[in-house]
Formats: structure tokens, C-alpha cells, sequence
């Protein structure tokens, strides 16, 4: 149990070392940690932003479908069964979470100005561009540009996968399998800026004229 809760604990206050809609992966100059021609974030590009990375294509139709798949594969829980009854309910309870932590960054981080959005790297190079993926996964902006750990981010993370074992299978719903959910939420938000980050460049390559 400790071990779990040394997991939460680090994800809080991981340092900063460091989804998203189009409009928003623009590239921006950084300069002493800070994004220049940067516009702060208002209440319809938070709802934008919370429904792109709700329901939007990238989640919906690729990152529901594989947490569900796999689950249904292996069978866990296994009070849902290995079908397609099954697979709904899996996808339907990542949605619920998802939301709520999304839910919860969109509109905590706009008390302090924390924006959810992800902008791409000013800089070429693929190993340079990893680096700030990793990186943008624990910081954010505030409203001057400047980045600083993403604490709305960590809160929603943490606090929805401890929030929905109210609604979870008893299987799940203890504290050692929320601390893994956490985990697993810090690796799906470095994975959407990756792509976030990439799938412009790819897309430019593979439909070029």
C-alpha cells in the first residue's frame, strides 16, 4: 500500500521537467522557459480543448479503443467478461475517466492560469523534440507564457482515477490499481503530444503532392 502511494506522491511533485486541438499546436519560440506570442487560454478554448481531448478522433477512435481491446483481450476485470458486452464497458468507463480528469485540468488550472493546451517544439531534431514532449507532459503555461509544473494536470489525474473507484468493479477499485491508473494516464498524455507533436510532419509526408 505505501509503494502505491509513494507512486501518487511522485507524480505530484514530479518537477518540471518536462491534448489538444489543432489550433492550438502552433509553434512558439521558447526562450528562458517562457512561450513568446502566446495567448492565454479563455473559458471557449478550455471547452475546446476539454472537448477534443474527451471525444475527439484521437480519443474515441484510436486511444478507447486499444485500452479496451487490451482489456477485453486479457480479461480484466474479469466481472466484465472477454466480449463485446465486455469491450463496451471498458470503453465506457475509460470515457468516464477521461472526462473527469479532463474536466477537472480545464477548469482548476484556469484559477491560476494553467493552460491544458499543447504547443509544438520551436526546435528541429527528433531527439530535441522528444525531450520537449517529455517535458510538456509535467509542465503547462500560465497566462505569461512562462512554463510551470502542470499541477491542475497532476490533480486531475490522480484525482479522477481515486474518484471513479466509487463507481468501479471491486477488482479495480482499490488504491494499489488507481496508483497504476495514474501511472498509466501520465504515459497516455506523453503519448498524445507525441503525436500531437509528430502526426503534422507525418501527414505532410504522406499526403504531399
Amino acid at each position: 500500500m505505501k509503494f502505491w502511494w509513494l507512486v501518487v506522491s511522485l507524480l505530484l511533485a514530479i518537477p518540471a521537467v518536462g491534448q489538444s486541438g489543432s489550433e492550438a499546436s502552433k509553434q512558439f519560440t521558447v526562450g528562458n522557459e517562457r512561450l513568446t506570442n502566446y495567448q492565454p487560454a479563455n473559458a471557449s478554448d478550455r471547452l475546446k480543448w476539454f472537448a477534443v481531448s474527451t471525444a475527439g478522433p484521437l480519443s474515441l477512435l484510436a486511444a478507447g479503443p486499444i485500452s479496451a481491446g487490451f482489456g477485453t483481450a486479457i480479461n480484466r476485470p474479469k466481472q466484465y467478461g472477454p466480449h463485446w458486452e465486455g469491450f463496451g464497458k471498458r470503453y465506457g468507463m475509460r470515457l468516464t475517466g477521461v472526462s473527469t480528469g479532463n474536466a477537472i485540468e480545464a477548469s482548476l488550472g484556469s484559477l491560476w492560469g494553467e493552460d491544458p493546451r499543447y504547443f509544438q517544439s520551436p526546435q528541429r531534431g527528433f531527439g530535441t523534440r522528444v525531450k520537449y514532449v517529455i517535458k510538456t507532459t509535467f509542465v503547462a503555461p500560465r497566462r505569461d507564457g512562462t512554463l510551470h509544473p502542470a499541477y491542475a494536470r497532476y490533480i486531475g489525474n490522480v484525482g479522477n482515477n481515486f474518484l471513479s473507484n466509487t463507481w468501479r468493479v471491486q477488482s479495480e477499485n482499490g488504491a494499489g490499481t488507481a496508483a497504476l491508473r495514474c501511472l498509466l494516464g501520465v504515459v497516455g498524455r506523453m503519448s498524445g503530444n507525441a503525436f500531437a507533436e509528430f502526426w503534422p510532419d507525418v501527414r505532410k509526408r504522406v499526403w504531399r503532392k
